[in-house]
């Protein structure tokens, strides 16, 4: 997931509260704040600090230097004070981060070669945004460092996370207008997801089952029509299941839940697979639309109990997929037109929405191998 830093060294304490809440309630990851405020900021709610390295401020979560390029008086070796200084914090176990301000390709090849030792690049780029990040993105692609744009709009938030398809790994926002602050957090923290692609799968098999035990999924979240998880048997088939948003004469909605099945079942979150068993309070989960599109959830609980069971079989691109649900009026799969259906209305012929994945999974991951799940 792409990084929120909110710049707040500037201005009053009260200014700075401001921002820096607004981000937070967004989902900001980081503040880079002056040191003299660190002890402020944690009571406004947890999150990471970064400083502004002044020799005496090592409290940071993560050490900042701006690094300009090597002059005549910066030693034969290539390296200027301040880079010598974040080595040194950084073979400490310190977390170190370098502030670029790109004016020309020497400063961009120089922040390509610093961007090798620092764990955050941060790039101030100005109207010349798109080709140095691009390079930059580009040059440090197997390096492990996350670069960070610094961005004053919405429209330079936008263009920065799409640069080379993958955009740069986290924006510092740095703007005073509060609203401008949410809608450019919410933009990068929506941009790191990718949309799942899902295709029909006509219904071949309905079968009532006995008793099993099955996992309620109540997320910190609430869903919309047509939102759930993508959930299955197999780890290269998975169903959208429904979550409980709609109305029902039997029980009230329950917007945060999706009924998801089975205990041995699979669960897509992002780029792995978890069990539904193995799900707890605080772990991410994905909540996918009937578009595809894709945002982070949060388990807030998990229920498993004793209820009677329905297998389903589908078939999708020639391959028969299963999952077993509740058998129960309120779980729901989704239509291709994007509307849900009752698990006890579905008959032999219908379609609904479903993942296939080529690759097998092993402890969650994708493999590449031979694997035969029926």
């Amino acid at each position: 997931m792409k990084n929120v830093w909110m710049k707040a060294t500037d201005g009053s304490w009260d200014q700075k509260r401001n921002k820096i809440t607004s981000a937070m309630e967004a989902g900001a990851d980081f503040v880079l704040a002056d040191a003299a405020d660190l002890a402020e900021i944690q009571k406004l709610g947890k999150i990471k600090t970064a400083c502004f390295f002044n020799g005496n401020n090592s409290d940071a979560d993560v050490l900042v230097w701006t690094i300009l390029p090597l002059s005549e008086s910066d030693d034969e070796k290539g390296e200027t004070a301040e880079l010598k200084q974040m080595k040194m914090q950084k073979s400490a176990g310190k977390s170190v981060a370098a502030y670029v301000d790109i004016q020309n390709k020497k400063t961009e090849l120089f922040a390509a070669a610093v961007g090798k030792v620092a764990d955050y690049l941060i790039i101030s780029a100005g109207d010349w945004r798109i080709i140095p990040l691009e390079n930059l993105i580009a040059a440090l692609e197997k390096y492990d460092v996350g670069i960070i744009a610094d961005v004053k709009t919405i429209e330079e938030t936008q263009t920065s996370l799409q640069i080379l398809e993958k955009g740069v790994d986290g924006v510092l926002i740095d703007s005073d207008d509060l609203s401008e602050i949410k809608k450019m957090a919410a933009a990068t923290k929506m941009s790191g997801l990718a949309a799942e692609a899902l295709v029909p799968a006509r219904i071949v098999t309905v079968k009532q089952l006995g008793m099993g035990d099955r996992v309620c999924i109540d997320t910190c979240n609430l869903m919309a029509p047509g939102e759930g998880m993508l959930i299955g048997s197999q780890s290269s088939g998975l169903f959208l299941i429904h979550s409980e948003v709609d109305d029902s004469p039997y029980v009230a909605s329950r917007p945060f839940r999706v009924n998801a099945g089975a205990v041995y079942s699979y669960v897509k979150i992002n780029d792995i697979t978890r069990y539904l068993s193995e799900l707890k309070a605080g772990d991410d989960v994905m909540i996918v639309g009937a578009d595809g599109k894709t945002r982070p959830g949060i388990t807030g609980r998990v229920k498993i109990e004793s209820r009677p069971m329905m297998l389903l079989e589908a078939e999708a691109e020639g391959k028969v997929l299963k999952v077993i649900l509740q058998n129960a009026e309120t779980v729901k799969l989704v239509k291709p037109d994007g509307k849900s259906v009752s698990i006890t209305q579905i008959k032999p012929g219908d379609e609904v929405l479903v993942k296939i994945e080529e690759a097998g999974r092993h402890f969650g991951m994708k493999v590449t191998e031979k694997i035969i799940e029926n």
